[in-house]
């Protein structure tokens, strides 16, 4: 392999020192002013808290139930949100017909459905697909329909002149037309997964990282809840730049234009 084949891995240094700076300004002002707090801790502490809890199981086993509660939500939620959006965009009668609808149900918060998916599913997995699928289903729709009413009119022509089936002309000619900005609603949807999956474990659910920060807030740890903030947020850099990566080698850097990614 060439090395010019070999992604380069850009550090943004310029982005690495603010937050930095912030970390060692909040630990010297802990240090020398001997403020007692159990709301903050020294990012000294914080990191040791963060290693240990790391090295013995306990954020890697959570980070698993939480990721297990995102990807299965944006799957039980994205897979109809896709098909749908699919069809309303060539169907405009059942566009029409569905968007009083959509558009009722879509501005309520994901949260708000807590109470009702805590009663139907009960704690664990089921609630949080639920919810979190909610939330990805009609970002998926929107983003899909979009998709499809972008795809160029000569494509369409082309499926009219082949006298292709419905069916045959979405697996022909739109999907491979919508892949790449599908792939962009799946990255987003990741994201908003992890967000909402996070949310429902400290609002209500017993697992996973959120309901980690929700015991280390009542065992007055900050150390360990702020090890958590931290490791969620790493966790979400680290899948956006998975997927960005994963992007880039399916469609190449034009898929990339106009999301200020180099």
């Amino acid at each position: 392999m060439s090395a010019a084949a070999v992604p380069r891995l850009r550090v943004n240094w310029l982005g690495l020192a603010l937050p930095a700076g912030l970390l060692l300004a909040l630990e010297l002002w802990l240090r020398l002013s001997n403020i007692t707090t159990e709301s903050l801790a020294p990012p000294s502490e914080v990191f040791v808290t963060l290693l240990e809890n790391l090295a013995n199981g306990r954020l890697p086993a959570a980070t698993l139930k939480t990721l297990t509660g995102a990807f299965g939500g944006l799957l039980m939620g994205g897979i109809p949100g896709l098909l749908l959006g699919i069809a309303f965009a060539l169907v405009p009668a059942l566009d029409r017909a569905m968007e009083v609808t959509i558009e009722a149900l879509r501005p309520i918060p994901s949260v708000a459905l807590l109470p009702v998916a805590l009663m139907v599913f009960g704690f664990g997995y089921g609630m949080e697909f639920a919810i979190v699928g909610k939330s990805c289903f009609f970002m998926m729709l929107i983003l899909t329909r979009a998709a499809v009413r972008g795809v160029e009119p000569r494509l369409r022509e082309v499926s009219r002149v082949l006298r292709l089936s419905k069916p045959a002309m979405v697996w022909k000619i739109i999907l491979p037309a919508i892949l790449p900005r599908l792939f962009v609603a799946f990255r987003l949807g990741a994201s908003l997964a992890l967000v909402v999956s996070v949310t429902i474990e400290i609002a209500v659910n017993p697992q996973g990282l959120g309901y980690e920060i929700m015991t280390a807030r009542e065992a007055l740890r900050p150390d360990l809840m702020l090890a958590c903030f931290i490791w969620i947020g790493l966790v979400g850099l680290g899948l956006n730049a998975g997927l960005l990566l994963a992007q880039r080698k399916l469609f190449g850097r034009a898929a990339l234009a106009g999301e200020g990614v180099k």
